[in-house]
C-alpha cells in the first residue's frame, strides 16, 4: 500500500477539522458521547476524503497503458 501523499494529508486533515466544527455546530451538543460520536464520524469522514483523493501517478499511469492506439496493417493492391 503506498504512503499517502501531502495532498492527501492537507484534504483528510481540512476535512476532520472543518467537519467536526460544522457538526458541533449544528448539533448543539454539550455531552461528553455525542462529542465523541462527532469526533469519531469526522475522523472517519476525512480517513475517506484522504484515501479517496487520485495519487498523482495513478491516473497517468492508466491513461498511458490504455491510450496506446493499436497498429492496424492495412494490405495495399498494386
Amino acid at each position: 500500500m503506498p504512503r499517502p501523499t501531502v495532498a492527501q494529508l492537507a484534504y483528510g486533515a481540512c476535512t476532520v477539522v472543518f467537519s467536526t466544527l460544522a457538526m458541533l455546530l449544528l448539533s448543539q451538543t454539550s455531552s461528553g458521547a455525542g462529542i465523541a460520536v462527532i469526533a469519531l464520524a469526522a475522523l472517519a469522514l476525512g480517513l475517506l476524503v484522504a484515501m479517496t483523493v487520485p495519487a498523482p501517478g495513478a491516473r497517468g499511469t492508466e491513461e498511458a497503458a490504455g491510450a496506446a492506439p493499436e497498429e492496424r496493417r492495412v494490405p495495399t493492391a498494386l
